[in-house]
């Protein structure tokens, strides 16, 4: 006998308030043992009721915590923005309006005498320090101004190599060392274990700079031992260069020059010199035009 239409919808709305008792006791519990569960839109008397994972904890005092140190960011984020907005704006202003022409040209291409490959430490800006000028130079920037040698794999200083020589056909390359150079530090603390980290796995290319500071440099100190292998690494760079067949070609024909510089940032001195055009890789560097500006 068919159970009338009323009598059913009584019967299903008396199941369905006892599984929403059962269900916030159920809830209570997981609120409990697990606060980043929330019920979201509690069930009709035929849908399913889902959990969602809620990020953070549902602590009021948290969130007040939270609200402040975020505030806190949030304006110090925006000093440090605000004084670069500044900046562009005082560059527009007093560079790029000044020279709209040139900066237009450079809008269509750039031809850069340069190719300067320096270390990624803030306090070594190549364009800050020997005042280059957009379009003056293509600037490689990475942990102890590194070359690896052209054996090795793809790497980001070689895109660039292959980019500024053969495409932009760069008249120079300069790889600049510096004094107190964390990367070379680190070349120099690395013990003989197989350690390995994304530091180690780079600077390691400098191992043959290392080895050269530990053979004649051993009765200095450390710190001495570093400043020897910061100049030692870049004359190691300068002939890696000459592993890459296009650059070894363009400066057996005088097309390319190769130097090595030096900067003291503890009594402002720049050292520069250039490699000799003859330089082979099985020999020692041979160099020239050496210069001390201070």
């Amino acid at each position: 006998m068919a159970m009338p239409l009323v009598q059913s919808c009584s019967v299903d709305l008396h199941k369905s308030l006892a599984t929403k008792r059962i269900l916030r006791t159920h809830l209570r519990f997981l609120e409990v043992e697990q606060p980043h569960l929330r019920l979201l839109n509690l069930p009709s008397c035929y849908s399913t009721p889902k959990l969602k994972a809620w990020k953070g904890p549902m602590t009021l005092t948290k969130e007040v915590v939270d609200e402040k140190e975020m505030s806190a960011v949030t304006e110090s984020e925006s000093n440090e923005f605000t004084t670069l907005k500044h900046r562009f704006l005082n560059f527009k202003k007093d560079k790029y309006l000044k020279n709209l022409e040139h900066f237009r040209s450079l809008a269509d291409e750039q031809s850069p005498k340069f190719l300067v490959i320096s270390c990624a430490d803030s306090r070594v800006c190549p364009s800050n320090i020997l005042g280059f000028q957009p379009g003056e130079a293509f600037v490689v920037r990475n942990i102890a101004n590194l070359v690896p040698p052209y054996e090795t794999g793809p790497s980001e200083t070689k895109a660039a190599l292959e980019f500024s020589v053969n495409t932009l056909k760069v008249k120079n390359i300069l790889v600049i060392g510096h004094s107190r150079c964390g990367g070379i530090r680190a070349l120099m603390s690395m013990d003989n274990e197989t350690g390995s980290s994304f530091i180690r796995n780079w600077v390691i290319v400098g191992k043959s700079a290392r080895a050269t500071t530990k053979a004649v440099a051993s009765n200095l100190s450390f710190d001495q031992q570093c400043k020897h292998c910061e100049k030692e690494s870049v004359n190691g760079s300068l002939m890696n260069l000459l592993t890459y067949p296009w650059i070894k070609d363009k400066v057996n024909k005088g097309e390319l020059l190769i130097h090595g510089g030096y900067y003291d940032f503890v009594d402002c001195s720049f050292e520069k010199w250039t490699l000799e055009n003859n330089t082979r890789v099985d020999d020692q560097v041979s160099i020239r035009n050496r210069e001390f500006w201070s």
